[in-house]
C-alpha cells in the first residue's frame, strides 16, 4: 500500500517534476527505446520495482528488444550494446551509484564525450538525474509495481 498516493502529492511538486519530463521529451539524444532501456537500468540499480515495471513496459512498446531489457543490469558482460550505449550506461552507473572515484568518473565522461557534445552530456545527465529522483520518490512513497499500463 502506498504511503503517499499520486493524488496526495502536492500539485506544485508534480508540476515541477512534469516540467522536467516535458523538457526531456523534447530531446533527441536517445531513441524512445534507448530511453526506456536507460530508465530500466537506473531503476534496477536503485531497486525500484514500480519504475522497473513502468519503464520495461514503455521500452517494449518503443520496440526495445526483450533480451537487452533482461540483461541491461549486466551490460558489461554482454556484446549486444553498442559502444555509444555502453558509454551512456557507464555514465548512468557513475551518476547513480556515486561511490566511484574521480578517475572512474573521468573515464566514464571521456568515453561519453567520444559520442556526445557537452550539451548532449548535460541533457543525458538530466535524464539520469530525473530518473534517480523518480526512483527515490516511488520507493519512499511506496508506489506498488504491477498495474502500470503503457499508452
Amino acid at each position: 500500500m502506498s504511503r503517499i498516493t499520486f493524488a496526495e502529492i502536492p500539485a506544485d511538486f508534480m508540476t515541477t517534476m512534469m516540467a522536467t519530463e516535458n523538457y526531456l521529451g523534447t530531446l533527441s539524444v536517445l531513441s524512445a527505446a534507448q530511453l526506456g532501456l536507460l530508465r530500466v537500468y537506473i531503476s534496477q540499480l536503485n531497486g525500484c520495482a514500480y519504475c522497473i515495471d513502468m519503464h520495461t513496459k514503455e521500452a517494449l512498446r518503443a520496440n526495445e528488444k526483450e533480451q537487452r531489457l533482461y540483461s541491461v543490469l549486466v551490460w558489461e558482460e554482454t556484446s549486444y550494446y553498442t559502444e555509444k550505449e555502453r558509454a551512456v550506461l557507464a555514465w548512468a552507473k557513475s551518476l547513480t551509484l556515486l561511490k566511484n572515484s574521480t578517475t572512474e568518473q573521468d573515464e566514464a565522461f571521456n568515453a561519453l564525450s567520444q559520442f556526445y557534445s557537452k550539451a548532449d552530456i548535460a541533457n543525458l545527465t538530466m535524464i539520469i538525474t530525473q530518473m534517480n529522483a523518480w526512483n527515490r520518490i516511488a520507493k519512499s512513497f511506496g508506489f506498488e509495481a504491477g498495474s502500470y499500463q503503457a499508452n
